[in-house]
């Protein structure tokens, strides 16, 4: 039986893989993340990020069936750590506008520091999905979230029940996404784009 030796990582082939396996993950999240943000997800392959990493080609396929998964678990790790960095700086029962602002800040603050991850995690999965499932894109899931903060503030009488806050909050997510994306593209400053976007969204949302 013929076997491709480029697939074969040396771990496996000595027995060690199964000992390396814990400390070779954080290797390739690290190194996926920087070549996914680099490149993109298109210009980016598995032994590539499998040299990033410092480890074999096979070393990849411990941790992930395929690109695609590594790139998913890439995204839910940047939505993860933009959620705990937002809630870090979002005041508990805030009014509607300061918890507007603030998340809107938030989310700038981590842009400026984790350059290019939102970017490149907001690559529409259905273009990378080859076998016909598609994942929920990270703007869907963040306009679910958004749609779970509106109904909290609607029950305390600061925002309209008569809302569906599920059509709301993918509203919000547009409406933040292309408001941010023209006021890069215009030079405007974040403190008019924060100002002008949250005190819209809060009259449109008033009970």
């Amino acid at each position: 039986m013929v076997t491709d030796s480029s697939a074969i990582d040396l771990d496996l082939e000595d027995g060690r893989g199964a000992r390396r396996k814990p400390e070779s993950l954080p290797k390739l999240k690290k190194a996926a993340r920087k070549l996914f943000v680099e490149r993109g997800y298109h210009a980016t392959r598995p032994q590539d990020i499998a040299r990033e990493a410092g480890l074999g080609h096979g070393t990849f396929y411990l941790h992930f069936p395929d690109k695609r998964a590594c790139f998913l678990a890439f995204v839910e790790e940047a939505r993860e750590e933009l959620d705990a960095f937002v809630q870090a700086r979002v005041p508990d029962d805030a009014p509607l506008e300061v918890l507007i602002a603030s998340t809107l800040n938030a989310m700038y603050d981590y842009a400026q520091s984790h350059p290019g991850v939102l970017g490149a995690a907001m690559t529409d999965e259905a273009v990378i999905d080859a076998e016909g499932v598609q994942a929920v894109p990270l703007l869907q899931r963040w306009g679910a979230d958004w749609a779970r903060a509106v109904q909290r503030v609607a029950k305390t009488g600061r925002a309209s029940a008569e809302y569906d806050a599920d059509v709301v909050g993918q509203a919000i997510v547009g409406a933040i996404h292309q408001a941010a994306s023209e006021g890069f593209r215009s030079g405007r400053d974040r403190e008019t784009v924060v100002r002008n976007l949250s005190r819209f969204l809060v009259r449109a949302l008033r009970p």
